[in-house]
C-alpha cells in the first residue's frame, strides 16, 4: 500500500518534476511497508484511514470536528505510533524535496540551458552585461567577506544518529538521480533505504537527557568539519570558473568565505557556558580540523607518488624534508625505505607527524596554521615547476584552500553576554552596588578612568566578577594558543549606550586581555534587540565613535565596527512589520553615519528560522537590504533546522554559498538605483510599523490575560521541557512573556498551527493602509520596494501554513482548563474571536495587494509542498490537543504521557518547516 498517492494526485506537478513524483511515492511505499512490518497490517489500516479523513476535510471541507472525533479517546501507544507514522512520512518528503533540488542544479548544467539563476555564473554573467569589468570586481574582492555564523539555539528538536541517517537516504536517492541505475543496483538502494527507515523507526527522537554543551559543538561540529570542509574549495573553483568565463582579466580570488560558532561561547542567559567551555570549544574545534588535515594527507599520499627518478623536485622541498627529519625524528623513523625516491610523499608524512605534535602540543608542532599553510604552497610551487600541476597540484591546492579558510581553529567563536552580566561584574570591581542605576555619562566617566590608567582596578574575588574576568583571561591565553582568527567579535544584548561598549573593554584591561600593543584584541560589537534599542542605535553608535578611548580602540581594530541586529526580540516585542521597518531604518541610519565618521560598519545579522525571526531566503533579504549596508560584507547566524536544511546536504550546501555570495555581489556592486517614489513609500511603511506595533502590543504585552492565554492555547508548557539546548527556555524574570525568549515564543505558534507571530497586528495595519492610499499605492509598494515586496510574501507564507480550523481547537483548550478556577474566565471567548479576526484581515488584506484569490498562487511548488504534508500533519496537531488536554488534566506528570507530546512536537516540526 502507497500511503503517498493519494495527496500527490491532488496537485498536478510539472513535468519536470516527475522524478520528484517517483521518488516520494517510493518512500511512501517503503514507509507503508514498514508500518505492516513494524506495527502490523491493521495499523497501516489505521493510518491510511485518517490520512483520508485528513484529506476529506481539506479537499471537501469537512468540517475538523470530524477528524478530531476520529481521533478521541485513542489509546496513548497508539498515539505515539501514529505520531512517528506519519513524521518518518515528512522526513521522506524532506529529503526528497532536498535531493529534487540537486536534480534540479544537474539539469541546468546538462542540458546547456545556461547558468542556474543565483548562481555565481549567472550573478557574474549578469552583472558584467551590467558593465561590471574586471577592475571593478579586482576592487571588491578584498574586502568581500561571507561568514555564516552557527548558533546552538534549538529549533530543531531531531538527534545527531537520525540526521545521520537521513545522510544514507539521500545517498540512495542522489545513487539513481537520474534514472542511470540497473535494476539489480535500484533493487540495492531501495533495501538500504528500507533498513535506514526501518532503523529510524526503532530509534526514539530524542535522548534521554538534555543535551550538554559539548553535544551541541558535536552537532554544529558535524556540519563545519564534514559538509562544508568538503565543499569550501568546490566553491571556491566554481567562482574561480565564472570570473575566467566573464573577465578576460579575471581577477586573483582571496579568502572571501570564513565561518563563525557560537556553541561553548554564548553566555547570554545560559549558566553551563563561561571560560571553561570556552577553552573545551577552542580545542575541540582545532583536534577536528587537525584530524581533517591528517586525512587529507594521506589521502595526498596516494597521489603524489612521483619518483625522482621520473621527475625532478625544487631544491627547497628537499631542503624542508632534510629540516623536518631532523625536527621529528622519531616520524623520520617511520618513513617506509621503499618510498626514499618519494620526495612529496615522505614530506607530507612528516606534515602528517608535525599535525599530530600540534595536536598533542609536543615540540615539532606548527606555530600556526601559515606554516601548514607554507609547506603545501612549497609542494604546490614545486609540481608547477616540475610539470606537475596536473599530477597532483588541484588536490594540493584544495587542501591549501581548506587550511586557509579554516585554520587551526574551523570557525571563529563569537563570544556573546548580556549588558548586565558586565555591570554586575563591575559593580563588584568598584564596590558599589548602585553601579547599573547610574547615568550613562557617570559610568562612562569611571570606565575612562580606568581605561586611561588614572584609576586603577581592584580585581575582587568576588563571584559576579570571578566568572566573567575568568572568561577574559582565558581569551586572552587562547589566542596565544590558537591565534587571533579563533575568537569573532564580543557581542553585547541588551545593549543601550556607549558605557555598555567601554564596560566591555574595562574587563578585558582589568583581566589583562591586551595585545602587544596593550589593546583589547577583540571586536566589540552592540546587539541592538528592541524596536526602542534599535530606533536608539544611531544615536549609541554616534557616542561611542565620539568617544576618544573608544575611537582609539576602533583604530586599532582597522576603523570596522561590527553591529548586530536582533530579528528574534524585536518582532517579539513589536510584532513583525514594526521590527522590519525598525531594522530597515537602523541600517540606513547607521550606513550614513559609517560614511560620516570614516568608519565602516559591518552589519551581523540575527536571524532564525522561522519567517518571524527574520527567516526566509537569505538571498532576497540581502536584496532587499538599504543600498551601500551590504558593502561586500554579510554575516548572518544559521540556527535550528535552518542548518540542517541549508547545510545537511554538499550539493545544497554549495548551492546555499552561492546564492548568498551572489547577493552579496549584486548588493554591492549594483545596488538598486535611488528611487524617488521611496519617499512616499518610507512615510506608508512608518503608518504601517506604528498601526502594526500598536495592535500586536495592545493583545501580547499590555492586556493582563494574555499570557494565561498563551500557556493554554500553545504547548508551551512541553516545550519548555524539550531536551534540544543547554540554554533554559526563560530568562530571569516574572515568567511572562517578555521573560521568553524569542525561540520558544515562536515555535509555540508555530505548533498550534496559528503563525500568530509572523501576520498579528499586519492585518489591521494593511486594512488602515488600504483606506488611506489605496490598493494601487501598496500594489505598486509590493512590485517595485523590494523591501515590501519581501514582507508580503513572507506574511503570505505564513498565512498558507497555517490552520485557522486547528487553531480554533488550541484555543478552546483555554476555556476547558480555566472553567476550574476560582473565578473562571473563558479566555477562548476572550481571545479567539479577536485573533481568528485578525487572521482574515491580513489574509484578505494581502490578497488584495497581490491582486490574487489564493495564498501562493505565484509560487505552485511551495502551494503543492505544503499540500502535500496537511493530511499528515493535522492528525499530529489534533493528537496534540488530545494529548495536551489529558497531561494537563494529570497535573503534568513525566512519563508516557509526556514522551508522547514531545513526539508530536518533533512530527509538527518536521511536517510544517520554518518552526522556530
Amino acid at each position: 500500500m502507497n500511503i503517498a498517492a493519494e495527496p500527490l494526485r491532488t496537485v498536478d506537478l510539472a513535468p519536470t518534476d516527475a522524478l520528484l513524483r517517483e521518488d516520494v511515492n517510493m518512500l511512501g511505499a517503503l514507509v507503508g511497508e514498514i508500518l505492516a512490518e513494524q506495527r502490523g497490517p491493521e495499523f497501516l489500516v489505521e493510518v491510511e484511514s485518517l490520512r483520508r479523513a485528513a484529506i476529506r476535510r481539506r479537499e471537501a471541507q469537512a468540517p475538523v470536528a470530524e477528524l478530531a472525533a476520529a481521533l478521541a479517546g485513542i489509546e496513548l501507544d497508539q498515539a505515539s505510533d501514529l505520531v512517528r507514522a506519519f513524521a518518518t512520512y515528512f522526513q521522506a518528503v524532506n529529503l526528497a524535496e532536498r535531493v529534487h533540488r540537486i536534480r534540479r542544479r544537474r539539469d541546468y548544467e546538462r542540458q546547456g540551458a545556461g547558468a542556474q539563476p543565483g548562481g555565481l555564473r549567472d550573478v557574474i554573467g549578469a552583472l558584467v552585461e551590467q558593465g561590471v569589468g574586471a577592475d571593478e570586481l579586482a576592487a571588491l574582492l578584498p574586502r568581500l567577506r561571507i561568514e555564516p555564523v552557527f548558533t546552538a539555539h534549538p529549533t530543531e528538536a531531531v538527534r545527531r544518529v537520525l540526521l545521520k541517517k537521513e545522510r544514507e537516504i539521500v545517498r540512495g536517492l542522489v545513487a539513481d538521480i537520474d534514472r542511470s541505475r540497473t535494476p539489480a543496483e535500484r533493487r540495492a538502494d531501495r533495501e538500504r533505504i528500507r533498513q535506514t527507515l526501518s532503523t529510524s523507526w526503532q530509534t526514539a527522537e530524542a535522548p534521554p537527557a538534555k543535551p550538554s554543551v559539548a553535544d551541541e559543538f558535536s552537532h554544529v561540529g558535524y556540519y563545519l568539519s564534514d559538509v562544508l570542509y568538503r565543499v569550501l574549495p568546490v566553491f571556491y573553483e566554481v567562482f574561480e570558473e565564472a570570473l575566467r568565463e566573464h573577465c578576460v582579466d579575471a581577477p586573483a580570488l582571496p579568502d572571501v568565505l570564513g565561518f563563525g560558532s557560537w556553541v561553548g561561547g554564548d553566555m547570554d542567559g545560559n549558566p553551563n557556558v563561561g571560560a571553561d567551555t570556552i577553552a573545551a570549544t577552542l580545542a575541540g574545534q582545532r583536534k577536528l580540523v587537525l584530524a581533517a588535515y591528517q586525512r587529507d594527507l594521506v589521502a595526498l599520499g596516494e597521489v603524489l607518488s612521483q619518483s625522482l627518478t621520473r621527475v625532478g623536485v625544487s631544491e627547497a622541498l628537499l631542503a624542508r624534508i632534510d629540516a623536518y627529519r631532523k625536527l621529528l625524528p622519531e616520524a623520520a623513523e617511520k618513513l617506509r625505505p621503499r618510498h626514499a625516491d618519494m620526495p612529496y610523499r615522505n614530506l607530507l608524512s612528516l606534515m602528517w607527524g608535525r599535525l599530530t605534535a600540534t595536536t598533542d602540543e609536543m615540540p615539532g608542532g606548527y606555530a600556526d596554521a601559515a606554516e601548514f599553510c607554507a609547506d603545501l604552497t612549497l609542494i604546490e610551487d614545486s609540481l608547477r615547476a616540475h610539470r606537475g600541476a596536473r599530477a597532483g597540484g588541484f588536490a594540493v591546492q584544495r587542501l591549501r584552500r581548506r587550511a586557509a579558510c579554516f585554520g587551526f581553529h574551523l570557525a571563529s567563536l563569537d563570544l556573546r553576554q548580556d549588558s548586565a552580566s558586565h555591570d554586575a561584574a563591575l559593580a563588584a570591581v568598584f564596590d558599589d552596588a548602585r553601579w547599573s542605576q547610574r547615568s550613562v555619562d557617570e559610568r562612562a566617566a569611571r570606565l575612562h578612568r580606568l581605561l586611561d590608567g588614572s584609576e586603577p582596578a581592584a580585581v575582587p574575588d568576588h563571584a559576579a566578577a570571578r566568572a566573567t574576568l575568568d572568561v577574559f583571561r582565558t581569551v586572552a591565553t587562547a589566542r596565544q594558543r590558537y591565534g587571533a582568527r579563533a575568537f569573532g567579535p564580543y557581542i553585547i544584548s541588551m545593549s543601550r549606550s556607549a558605557a555598555d561598549a567601554l564596560a566591555v573593554l574595562a574587563l578585558a584591561r582589568i583581566a589583562g586581555c591586551m595585545d602587544a600593543d596593550n589593546r583589547v584584541p577583540l571586536d566589540v560589537a552592540p546587539l541592538f534587540e528592541t524596536v526602542d534599542d534599535l530606533d536608539a542605535a544611531a544615536d549609541t553608535l554616534h557616542a561611542l565613535f565620539a568617544d576618544p578611548i573608544y575611537r582609539a580602540h576602533l583604530a586599532a581594530r582597522g576603523d570596522r565596527q561590527v553591529v548586530m541586529l536582533g530579528y528574534s526580540d524585536s518582532a517579539k516585542d513589536g510584532g513583525i512589520v514594526a521590527s522590519r521597518w525598525a531594522l530597515q531604518q537602523t541600517q540606513v541610519a547607521l550606513t550614513a553615519l559609517a560614511q560620516e565618521s570614516g568608519v565602516r560598519i559591518a552589519f551581523f545579522h540575527g536571524r532564525g528560522g522561522s519567517i518571524s525571526r527574520g527567516g526566509g531566503k537569505t538571498e532576497r533579504a540581502v536584496i532587499a537590504a538599504p543600498r551601500g549596508s551590504v558593502d561586500g560584507f554579510l554575516r548572518v547566524t544559521e540556527q535550528g533546522e535552518v542548518i540542517h536544511r541549508k547545510y545537511g546536504i554538499r550539493a545544497l550546501a554549495l548551492r546555499n554559498l552561492e546564492q548568498t555570495t551572489g547577493a552579496v555581489l549584486r548588493a554591492t556592486l549594483r545596488p538598486r538605483p535611488p528611487e524617488p517614489r521611496e519617499v512616499p513609500w518610507r512615510g506608508i511603511a512608518t503608518e504601517l510599523a506604528r498601526d502594526a506595533r500598536a495592535h500586536y502590543r495592545a493583545l501580547v504585552h499590555e492586556d493582563p490575560d494574555f499570557p494565561a492565554y498563551f500557556r493554554a492555547a500553545t504547548p508551551i508548557d512541553v516545550i519548555e521541557r524539550l531536551r534540544i539546548g543547554s540554554r533554559p527556555s526563560k530568562r530571569a524574570g516574572s515568567g511572562d512573556v517578555g521573560s521568553l525568549r524569542a525561540i520558544p515564543w515562536v515555535f509555540a505558534w508555530s505548533q498550534n498551527r496559528s503563525g500568530l507571530t509572523a501576520w498579528y497586528g499586519v492585518g489591521t495595519a494593511l486594512e488602515l493602509a488600504l483606506q488611506r492610499h489605496g490598493r494601487e499605492a501598496l500594489a505598486e509598494m509590493a512590485r517595485d520596494w523590494p523591501f515590501f515586496d519581501t514582507l508580503i510574501d513572507d506574511v503570505e507564507m505564513v498565512l498558507a501554513k497555517s490552520d485557522p480550523g486547528i487553531f480554533e481547537r488550541y484555543s478552546l483548550l483555554a476555556s476547558r482548563l480555566l472553567a476550574s478556577q476560582p473565578s473562571p474566565v473563558d479566555l477562548h471567548a476572550r481571545f479567539h474571536p479577536g485573533i481568528a479576526a485578525e487572521f482574515e484581515r491580513t489574509r484578505t488584506a494581502v490578497l488584495a495587494i497581490k491582486g490574487s484569490d489564493e495564498l501562493l498562487a505565484g509560487d505552485l511548488r511551495l502551494r503543492q509542498s505544503i499540500r502535500l504534508r496537511n493530511p499528515y500533519v493535522d492528525p499530529i496537531s489534533l493528537l496534540q490537543v488530545e494529548l495536551l488536554a489529558r497531561w494537563r488534566a494529570a497535573d503534568r506528570p513525566d512519563g508516557a504521557l509526556q514522551q508522547a507530546l514531545i513526539a508530536t512536537v518533533n512530527g509538527i516540526a518536521a511536517g510544517i518547516q520554518n518552526t522556530g
